[in-house]
């Protein structure tokens, strides 16, 4: 399961024009299927080269995602208890988060293939889900679903679904209990000592 991560954390992998001028079903089979080729090449990510993972993610997919709007969804009615400060500090700490998260399932990846499913948009809309089947030798189909919004400057991905499971609504339990018990900077402590903690595996696999 960690795998189907690192498709998408890698899936935008393309250039900002791309991004900006194909409709999102369009940016996710190209993206994907280049993506997928890359990864089937690149032995030192398949064989656990964590750095190179981060390398690539960080500087390849950011661009593509909202994590501000990621972690308001995650937040849920607790993002209006942090200052401004506060909620760029989580945004950061969760983009972290997920960019590790991301980079440590890519060398998960062997050789499974991507079914793209029928989609459909309305003229002039701006919220769209795009659906993919993940086909595993042995193994049942996973659907993994895109949320994308159009922004000013291009769709961005706020939200995935694992199995019909929300990454967003997956934090949002952690999140509200991390709250509850230390506050908004008790979740800010959290989430960095989590990714203190994953820094230091990736340093070790250096």
């Amino acid at each position: 399961m960690k795998w189907l991560v690192s498709i998408v954390g890698a899936l935008l992998l393309c250039g900002a024009a791309m991004a900006q001028e194909s409709a999102p079903e369009q940016l996710i089979r190209s993206v994907t299927n280049e993506v997928l080729e890359i990864v089937r090449k690149d032995k030192d990510i398949q064989t656990g080269n964590t750095k190179k993972a981060i390398e690539l993610v960080e500087a390849k997919v950011l661009p593509y995602f909202d994590f501000n709007h990621m972690t308001r969804l995650a937040l849920a009615r607790d993002w209006r208890q942090a200052s401004p400060r506060q909620q760029n500090t989580l945004a950061d700490e969760f983009r972290t988060l997920l960019v590790r998260t991301y980079s440590k399932a890519l060398s998960e990846y062997k050789n499974q293939t991507v079914e793209f499913r029928p989609f459909k948009m309305q003229p002039g809309e701006t919220d769209v889900k795009v659906r993919t089947q993940i086909e595993q030798a042995g193994a049942k189909p996973i659907g993994l679903d895109y949320y994308l919004e159009k922004q000013a400057n291009g769709w961005k991905v706020y939200d995935i679904e694992v199995g019909g499971v929300s990454l967003i609504t997956n934090y949002r339990g952690e999140f509200s209990t991390q709250v509850r018990e230390g506050g908004i900077d008790g979740l800010i402590a959290a989430l960095k000592a989590k990714n203190k903690g994953s820094e230091g595996t990736a340093a070790s696999k250096k």
